[in-house]
């Protein structure tokens, strides 16, 4: 159980109210030390933070392992992650907020803000994408990682966010746009560079960069402090790892982890490229404890952020197709995966459970009907995200197959 000093600390931060230690929290902690242990101890992850909230509570708080194995620099708390598409959910809020403040309207075509971004169909038509499209990745883009390692996004050179360090929007745009669409907008539902194409979207209506319409609409308004698309404290950045047997190593400046057909491309030196651009879908760096205060917001209604009526239509399903990067039983809302059918996705989390993960390793979801939020990040690619890992952690919450 976490100190009663920690959790106060942990709880101020949070904005949330602390726990009081009980023999019924005695179980549920156990099960989540256990799964982390276990972890570490097979050397699957090199080190993780791990958040749970329970009605608006700190119910669990924990650092383990190494932020930096190799100088011997113990995970904490405030250790910060690269967050890949962590930074999805932060950039939809965003804007979400702007469609409140009549900005910007997801029935905007793409073009209104960017009048150069007409990807053509196989066909050689050219199709009305909209703002709705890439806020649900139903634009009919992809990511390179979703493709075999000769597939057009190869070809063309298409950065999925997380590499290519020193290229800059203008030009991944004309590589995106260079390429046929997969399918035609509004039809399907594919996980792809949406949220980058986003990004560059309110950065045009909002006429500031991107890095600052997310500190205008989100960040700011709920203090999180450690939460933006730079390093805002180098030495505590938690070093990059891939899967590896018999332990995980340490990611150069240009490495590729096994996921999807070809893999995904990873440049961790990326984020301290000025000259990179701000990627939407991948770019932000942050701590547990603001994403959870973020999630919390979210949780409880939209806070200084968004109206009620508007997060609650975020986490409604808005495509019919199932997701692929979640599988079976996952339905997309705006922005972030939704659970449609826990028997389809063998989960037992309940209907309307909103869901994601990171590509370096990490996963967070929103239990509304048990008043549940759970922020699980690692350092390590792809165990933290795919692996055994993030399903253990939920498994012990649910008090499942133990």
């Amino acid at each position: 159980m976490p100190s009663a000093v920690a959790s106060l600390t942990l709880a101020a931060t949070l904005g949330l109210a602390p726990s009081v230690p009980t023999a019924q929290a005695t179980p549920l902690t156990s099960r989540l030390d256990r799964a982390i242990d276990r972890a570490l101890a097979e050397h699957r992850i090199v080190g993780t933070v791990v958040l749970v909230a329970k009605d608006g509570k700190v119910v669990y708080h924990r650092a383990a392992g190494d932020a930096d194995r190799e100088a011997h620099r113990p995970m904490r708390e405030d250790s910060l992650f690269r967050l890949s598409s962590l930074t999805k959910a932060l950039v939809s809020t965003a804007a979400l907020a702007m469609v409140e403040r009549h900005q910007l309207d997801l029935d905007d075509p793409v073009t209104k803000w960017i009048p150069t971004f007409k990807p053509k169909l196989a066909d050689g038509t050219t199709p009305v994408i909209t703002v709705r499209h890439l806020v649900t990745h139903t634009a009919g883009l992809s990511y390179g990682f979703m493709e075999s390692p000769d597939g057009p996004y190869h070809h063309a050179q298409v950065s999925d966010g997380l590499d290519a360090p020193g290229l800059a929007m203008e030009e991944n745009l004309r590589r995106i746009t260079s390429v046929p669409l997969s399918y035609a907008p509004g039809t399907r539902w594919g996980y792809s560079v949406a949220t980058d194409v986003l990004g560059e979207v309110l950065a045009r209506a909002a006429g500031v960069p991107l890095p600052q319409v997310v500190e205008r609409f989100v960040t700011r308004p709920l203090g999180l402090k450690d939460t933006g698309f730079q390093v805002r404290d180098v030495p505590r950045l938690a070093a990059a790892y891939a899967n590896a047997t018999p332990e995980p190593v340490r990611m150069g400046e240009e490495h590729v982890v096994a996921f999807g057909p070809s893999g995904v491309r990873y440049a961790p030196g990326r984020v301290f490229d000025p000259r990179s651009f701000a990627s939407g879908g991948a770019g932000m760096v942050g701590t547990a404890t603001d994403f959870m205060k973020f999630l919390e917001v979210l949780r409880q209604g939209g806070g200084k952020v968004l109206t009620e009526s508007t997060t609650r239509r975020m986490m409604v399903p808005q495509t019919a197709p199932e997701t692929e990067s979640l599988g079976p039983g996952w339905g997309f809302g705006l922005g972030v995966g939704v659970l449609v059918d826990p028997a389809k996705a063998h989960s037992p989390q309940p209907v309307g459970t909103v869901q994601w993960i990171g590509a370096y390793g990490h996963t967070w979801f929103i239990d509304p009907t048990n008043h549940l939020t759970v922020v699980a990040l690692t350092n390590t690619a792809i165990e933290g995200m795919a692996g055994q890992f993030p399903n253990d952690i939920r498994d012990a919450l649910y008090d499942a197959k133990q």
